[in-house]
């Protein structure tokens, strides 16, 4: 289990540093989701590894999914040391769209 929570974090963090072309207007949030957020929510939201929660099902505001994404919960790695603010604000809003 701890080499799993350590392979994701480190995917997390090579993803997060992989593509840093996106301009802060108008960035793609389903892009960004792909490349920091599938390793444990899975393409759908769903997933649940490492213990992450189903995104489907949260009941969560904006600002609440933002201060996550940002600073992290529980096992998951907070990514606002690699993300733009815009690019927390599109993950954010996308992860509200996901069904």
């Amino acid at each position: 289990m701890k080499k799993i929570l350590i392979f994701s974090v480190f995917a997390i963090i090579a993803f997060s540093c992989a593509d840093k072309k996106a301009k802060t207007p108008g960035v793609d949030g389903r892009k960004v989701f792909k490349q920091n957020c599938v390793v444990c929510h899975g393409l759908d939201g769903k997933l649940g590894a490492n213990g992450s929660k189903d995104l489907t099902l949260s009941k969560m505001s904006l600002d609440e999914r933002k201060a996550i994404v940002k600073n992290g919960k529980g096992a998951m790695v907070g990514l606002g040391a690699f993300l733009k603010p815009a690019e927390i604000q599109a993950v954010s809003e996308y992860t509200l769209k996901l069904k």
